[in-house]
């Protein structure tokens, strides 16, 4: 008999900017495998992680952190695929996600993951994919990203509206 190939599910969350409810819904009906949360605010990261504690939560600082606990950027391991997560304001990413592209590839990341813009992003540039799961805080749009990595390396990125 054939075995499934195993999946890895990660909930990607950025600008909760303190309104966490959407995401935790999105966490209950989906049940990840890992959370990761993109900035603004870190706090909130710390919340999501309180009411999901069986969840490993990785997150960044924002630029909107005045005292931020998390860090500026970090490699995550989604299964066999690591990802570059950032919150983006430090790579000018209102204006280019080139430098967000290089950084993740000196890392040897697949996946650069970075918020700030509030503006769901999902594309490959230099080999890279580059996504930005929107905010899922503040906005006329509200969404995050479900991002689905199988046991061979593949992945597959879905931007969901709340």
């Amino acid at each position: 008999m054939p075995t499934a190939n195993k999946v890895i599910i990660a909930a990607v969350f950025a600008d909760t900017h303190t309104n966490i409810g959407k995401a935790c819904k999105a966490i209950q009906e989906n049940n990840p495998d890992l959370i990761i949360h993109l900035g603004d605010h870190d706090r909130d990261a710390a919340q999501i992680h309180e009411l999901f504690p069986e969840i490993p939560l990785y997150s960044v600082r924002g630029n909107c952190d005045s005292v931020p606990v998390a860090p500026d950027e970090e490699v995550v391991p989604i299964g066999p695929v690591k990802a570059f997560i950032t919150h983006g304001h430090l790579y000018n990413v209102d204006w280019s996600v080139d430098s967000l592209v290089y950084a993740a590839m000196e890392k040897e990341c697949k996946i650069a993951m970075y918020g700030h813009t509030h503006c769901a992003d999902y594309r490959e540039v230099g080999g890279v994919t580059v996504m930005n799961p929107g905010t899922a805080g503040r906005g006329r749009t509200l969404s995050w990203a479900k991002v689905t990595v199988f046991e061979n390396g593949g992945f597959a990125c879905e931007i969901k509206e709340f």
